[in-house]
């Protein structure tokens, strides 16, 4: 029985903790809360989410990555912004509801672009570089979310650096840095097995 413990305790501190440990520290110069000295970038990509939360009402991810989108703009550190989401069914459309908010916000609409195929972050990672040609951008989401972003794009050959929207309370987002964890586990999965984007397709220039 205490073998088998042992064994429990190495594959979960080999498959969890190890890969969370790996991402955070290799990241964790690439990440800027600071708008003030985050280098600036032709096109900030800003990871989708759901706009509204489960409870009802306004997810805080949305809004905290609206807001600092928002920020980054307006602050010039970056020119255009490429939203990019889940559009699985037509009435939930992540890269949508994310630019309709941007525009009310004062983002021009022709300085969005939006990528309807940014199903899983990895997919948005790569899809900014083959698709939309980017060998370097923003990436915009919570700290956490944009370490593993980064991450992905390092093991890609792209040049990405973060920008940390405001995170929300343990309470208010535990089932989602619950997945982070897992997420990040995904990742050296995905390498292992070489996994690409579920789709790619004709290039699109952002200008």
């Amino acid at each position: 029985m205490k073998r088998k413990l042992i064994f429990l305790a190495i594959v979960i501190i080999t498959s969890v903790f190890l890969p969370n440990y790996i991402v955070n520290i290799k990241t964790e110069n690439e990440v800027y809360n600071d708008v003030n000295i985050i280098p600036k970038n032709k096109v900030g990509l800003v990871l989708g989410t759901s706009k509204w939360s489960k409870g009802g009402g306004v997810n805080l991810f949305f809004k905290y990555r609206i807001d600092a989108t928002v920020e980054l703009y307006k602050k010039d550190k970056i020119d255009f912004v490429l939203v990019s989401g889940d559009n699985a069914l037509m009435e939930y459309n992540e890269p949508i509801f994310f630019k309709n908010e941007l525009v009310k916000r004062g983002i021009p609409a022709d300085k969005i672009y939006l990528d309807f195929a940014g199903f899983r972050t990895l997919d948005s990672v790569i899809r900014a570089n083959k698709v939309f040609g980017q060998t370097s951008y923003t990436v915009i989401s919570q700290e956490f979310h944009n370490k593993r972003a980064i991450f992905i794009a390092s093991l890609n050959n792209i040049d990405a650096i973060g920008y940390n929207a405001k995170d929300v309370s343990n309470d208010y987002g535990f089932k989602v840095y619950l997945r982070e964890y897992l997420a990040r586990t995904k990742v050296f999965v995905d390498v292992l097995f070489n996994v690409k984007p579920k789709f790619l397709g004709p290039k699109i220039e952002i200008k």
